[in-house]
Order: structure tokens, then sequence, then C-alpha cells
């Protein structure tokens, strides 16, 4: 039931699709093992996406730590891997791209942010969980997680600004 939900959560704290995988199954593992603690103070989900944001910036943290690199990403620098994938093409391909190309600048954007404005901003606004839940869920109080959303969304405001000036306006033509 929340296995998108939660995966989706931890690729955005992770950015790695394999590190997500690991939130993920680390995640609903805990919860079952600890499903006993779990009193129904909150939601059910608010319990299970504070379990998988403390597993994300767990894995984060293991990361720094961690001098391996993986062979399944590009390194930087390089071009993008060829997608073998045949993809249908509900509308036209031209905004098929644009789309893709909007998105890519939008999740390049939120990934750049400090962990600490991302989990909030992602919590918040793509997981649409109210502020108070936020709060519970990061063991914050309601103000730091209004600030650090503010912060976000005025750094993304920021970013995504001068990249729609880098690129023109050209992003919005098929949209």
């Amino acid at each position: 039931m929340y296995e998108r939900k939660i995966y989706r959560l931890a690729k955005h704290i992770t950015n790695s699709d394999e590190d997500a995988e690991d939130v993920l199954q680390e995640t609903f593992l805990k919860a079952y093992e600890h499903l006993d603690s779990f009193l129904g103070h909150s939601r059910f989900y608010t319990w299970l996406v504070r379990i998988a944001v403390n597993e994300g910036l767990m894995k984060l943290r293991k990361r720094k730590t961690d001098r391996t690199v993986s062979l399944d990403e590009t390194p930087e620098g390089l071009e993008e891997p060829v997608i073998r994938e045949i993809a249908v093409w509900d509308g036209s391909p031209e905004k098929k791209y644009s789309q893709q190309e909007l998105r890519a600048l939008l999740n390049q954007a939120i990934q750049n942010l400090k962990p600490s404005f991302r989990t909030v901003f992602v919590l918040r606004d793509v997981e649409e969980l109210s502020t108070e839940e936020t709060a519970e869920v990061l063991n914050l109080s309601v103000p730091a997680v209004k600030s650090r959303l503010l912060r976000a969304r005025l750094e993304l405001r920021e970013r995504l600004t001068a990249m729609f000036k880098k690129k023109g306006d050209d992003v919005f033509a098929y949209l």
C-alpha cells in the first residue's frame, strides 16, 4: 500500500535507485520488527515515513565514508547512458521531451538542496504531509519545519530561475 510512496521519498533523500531500494527494504523490515512499539498516536503512514527518513539519512551518512563507485551510475562529465527501453509516445515527441527536461531540471534542483531542506521540501510538497506530521517525522518543531520549507522553496526558486535563464524560454514551449 505504501511501497511506491516510501520508495519515492527514499529516492529523493538518497538520490540513488539502489540506495532507495535498500531504504525501502530496511523501512518495512524495521516497521515489521517494531510493530508492537507503534502506539497509534499518529497515523501509521507518518510512523512509516519517520522510519524511512531515518533510514535514508543513515544511508547518506554511510555514503560519506564509503569510497566505492557504482558501475551502474554515469560518472559526472559524461553523457547520459542510452535508454534501451522503447517508449510509447502518447503525445508528440516534442511535448514529451520538454516535460522530461523540465522534470529533470526540477529533480536536479531538488537534489542540490541541503539534505535538511530537501527532506522537509519532499515531505511537505511532494508527499503532501502536513506541517505537524512533517515536524513529528523529523523530530523538529513546527516553526523549524516552516523555516526550512521557506528556505528550500526560496533556494529552489533561485536555482530554477537561473537554469531557465540559461536554457531560454524554449523549455516551456510544449507544456
